[in-house]
């Protein structure tokens, strides 16, 4: 028996009826002959997301705050993990498939934009196609990875990507995340909101602070411990711990997320990226090669899409301004 035979007999004596079982999988998109001998599929997913060039960028992505200035600050990357060690933890807890769970969480975010959010609404307000960071996501996965070849992963990871927003996987590992991502980013965003001085702590909701802690550490794990609690069958909250989240969330929208000193920068981020995506639309000859190829494959648009919303944020800022600051002359 092969290490992988016996991950896979071990997932379906030790995990959940409802969890996902690797040897299971519906597919993957193109079909690969020869499985892995020490790894199961979702692994092997795993492990293509972690090495994948899309994955090593997310370090030099905004989460929130553009462009701080000190070393602590979250960035898409440390999001991302941040989601994959929350996800796990409920995965491991409710005995679901944990490596599905970790593939999903660490390719959530692959297709999001330069400068966050920001970077997202102006792609998708300029765009006829639209953009939704979670679709581009997927795109990442299949179509733009591996010089245009992708990482030709399972159903269940690409499903698990393209649903952590605002629909509902088809596995419940897909789920985990969805509710892993929303407990990471509003946790480790009051961090960072109370460290930028936008807000303090004695200014969180009392309503919510008594139900799930005055700290980062008491919060999460007062939200995981809930969903665990509630079993893999439902996957969710306590009436009582909903309303706590909601409230919080509600704060933070207030508070931060439209804040003025968190989003003082977002026009200029805005204004690039929409001048940059007019100017490549216009100029698609200019795209890089690997982009051009995209765009005989799929259409000019697409392309250009698909190479502003792969910039980091160091990137998207070079770029505008090799193309629109002048260069002063050099005495010969």
């Amino acid at each position: 028996m092969t290490p992988r035979e016996y991950l896979e007999r071990a997932e379906r004596e030790m995990l959940a009826p409802c969890a996902a079982k690797s040897a299971d999988s519906v597919g993957r998109l193109q079909e690969e002959h020869k499985p892995d001998d020490l790894r199961t599929s979702f692994q092997r997913d795993r492990d293509r997301i972690i090495h994948c060039n899309a994955f090593s960028r997310l370090a030099r992505k905004t989460q929130v705050f553009l462009n701080p200035t000190g070393d602590h600050y979250r960035t898409r990357l440390t999001h991302t993990l941040e989601v994959a060690q929350i996800a796990r933890t409920v995965s491991r807890a409710l005995r679901l498939n944990e490596d599905l769970t970790e593939a999903i969480a660490l390719g959530h975010d692959l297709g999001h934009t330069p400068f966050g959010h920001a970077g997202e609404q102006i792609l998708n307000q300029v765009s006829k196609k639209g953009f939704k960071h979670y679709e581009q996501s997927l795109r990442v996965v299949d179509y733009i990875e591996k010089d245009g070849r992708g990482l030709n992963l399972t159903h269940e990871v690409r499903d698990g990507i393209l649903k952590h927003t605002d629909a509902v996987a088809d596995t419940k590992e897909g789920y985990v995340v969805r509710l892993a991502d929303v407990i990471a980013y509003i946790n480790h965003d009051i961090e960072d909101a109370i460290r930028a001085g936008v807000i303090s702590r004695d200014m969180l909701p009392k309503e919510a602070v008594e139900v799930l802690g005055d700290t980062k550490s008491r919060r999460i794990t007062a939200l995981v411990s809930d969903i665990i609690s509630n079993g893999a069958e439902r996957l969710g909250y306590s009436e009582q711990v909903e309303r706590a989240k909601n409230v919080l969330s509600e704060f933070m929208f207030e508070n931060v997320y439209r804040n003025p000193v968190c989003k003082s920068e977002e026009s200029k981020a805005k204004t690039m990226i929409e001048m940059l995506y007019r100017y490549f639309m216009a100029n698609p000859d200019r795209l890089p090669d690997d982009y051009k190829a995209l765009a005989k494959r799929f259409d000019e648009e697409t392309a250009v899409l698909d190479y502003i919303a792969g910039m980091t944020d160091g990137y998207c800022t070079r770029t505008f301004m090799n193309i629109f600051v002048p260069k002063g002359w050099e005495r010969i």
